[in-house]
């Protein structure tokens, strides 16, 4: 399997680096995030069930990016690896109501989420290892975001 990795090195890093976003001096989730926030922005102007599935396309194809990245580079989540921020960031921002107020709310809560580590997002990026545990947590956090915008964003409609 690992052949396979290493015949493929050169597309597996720019992916699994959201296309050398992850190779940023500093703060490369972050840098990975905001690479993200155009192509959830462009979302929006699709079907909510094609961009659901173009989400969980994203969400499953991240997993095996990670997991052979990780191999790659021999290091248990390497920074670099910002295909989990990508993927966390559009599960945050997937059929939200379109606009600034998600936008902005849905970044600044993802990286929140992704950063503190609440439970159970903590315990899933310390208990689960390979690919599957450095996407899991990203897509908890994610979830989580995007569950509190349509909170907020509901309250601030109803009043």
């Amino acid at each position: 399997m690992s052949n396979f990795f290493e015949r493929h090195r050169k597309w597996i890093l720019l992916a699994a680096s959201g296309g050398g976003l992850g190779w940023m001096p500093w703060m490369p989730g972050t840098f990975g995030s905001l690479g993200a926030l155009p192509v959830g922005a462009l979302f929006w102007l699709l079907p909510s069930s094609a961009a659901v599935f173009f989400t969980l396309l994203i969400a499953l194809l991240s997993i095996p990016l990670a997991h052979g990245a990780q191999i790659l580079l021999q290091r248990p989540d390497p920074g670099c690896i910002v295909i989990d921020e990508i993927a966390g960031m559009l599960l945050a921002l997937v059929t939200l109501p379109p606009g600034w107020l998600s936008l902005s709310l849905g970044f600044a809560l993802f990286r929140a989420f992704d950063i503190l580590k609440p439970w159970p997002i903590g315990w899933l990026d310390r208990n689960l290892k390979g690919g599957l545990g450095i996407v899991a947590d990203d897509l908890a956090a994610g979830l989580a975001t995007n569950a509190l915008v349509r909170m907020v964003v509901a309250v601030l409609s109803a009043g």
